[in-house]
């Protein structure tokens, strides 16, 4: 026993514990967890979509739209009118493969030029519109 025995003269508690019960209910334990964990894994079926080696469709080109502090528009390095970038604009629109266009506008340019190539760009139906700034030092 783990508290001593009687018959001996001897009245001092044992100090020691008696580890053979322990290790006998640690392996049963562990037993117990190996042959329950594989029971217990919970699988879902369902099919997967399968991918196809297509080759990607092209990218659409970016149309660069730079504003300059005067207000004046260039498209692809090409001084337009606000008119003439309206018609290039729905022009571009009506092609198949919309390009994105990408809005750099002067630090010093009126906010009004850019909200008007905006709203440009909305009339015509680009998709895609971005603005395109530096980084902060």
């Amino acid at each position: 026993m783990a508290f001593g025995s009687l018959d001996s003269g001897d009245q001092e508690v044992m100090s020691e514990i008696n580890m053979t019960p322990l290790v006998d209910v640690m392996l049963v334990l562990l037993i117990i967890f190996i042959v329950t964990v594989p029971v217990m894994k919970h699988a879902v079926d369902f099919n997967l979509p399968q991918a196809t080696s297509k080759a990607q469709q092209d990218k659409p080109d970016t149309i660069r739209l730079s504003i300059d502090a005067s207000g004046r528009y260039n498209l692809d390095k090409r001084v337009l009118t606000a008119a003439e970038l309206e018609l290039e604009l729905k022009r571009l629109a009506s092609q198949q493969n919309q390009p994105s266009l990408h809005i750099y506008g002067d630090k010093k340019v009126a906010y009004e030029y850019v909200a008007s190539a905006m709203a440009m760009a909305n009339r015509a139906g680009l998709q895609k519109v971005g603005f395109v700034t530096e980084p902060g030092k």
